[in-house]
């Protein structure tokens, strides 16, 4: 059972990592208001939840505005990016 769903999730990410979000409808993302997560159940079982539930897992909305999601190998953390781009904007 875990091979399958641990195929069909590496064969979703695999299609959906390099979205180009000027390729996407938007009318076919979800809004991040509307993405509803489980919190009784394990941090694992709410991320292949998430994963499995949306068509791409890359991207969602924030009102109008479409999000991708990417990851690095570098072991930089969000925290640490989104302090970067605070600095250089209010240099």
């Amino acid at each position: 059972m875990y091979d399958s769903v641990s195929n069909l999730l590496e064969q979703k990410l695999n299609k959906y990592e390099n979205t180009d979000l000027d390729k996407v409808d938007r009318n076919t993302v979800e809004d991040i208001s509307n993405i509803k997560i489980d919190t009784k159940k394990s941090s694992v079982e709410r991320i292949l939840d998430f994963l499995m539930s949306y068509e791409n897992p890359y991207v969602f909305k924030i009102g109008d505005n479409l999000v991708k999601v990417q990851f690095s190998n570098d072991n930089i953390y969000a925290d640490n990016c989104i302090t970067n781009v605070y600095k250089h904007i209010y240099q």
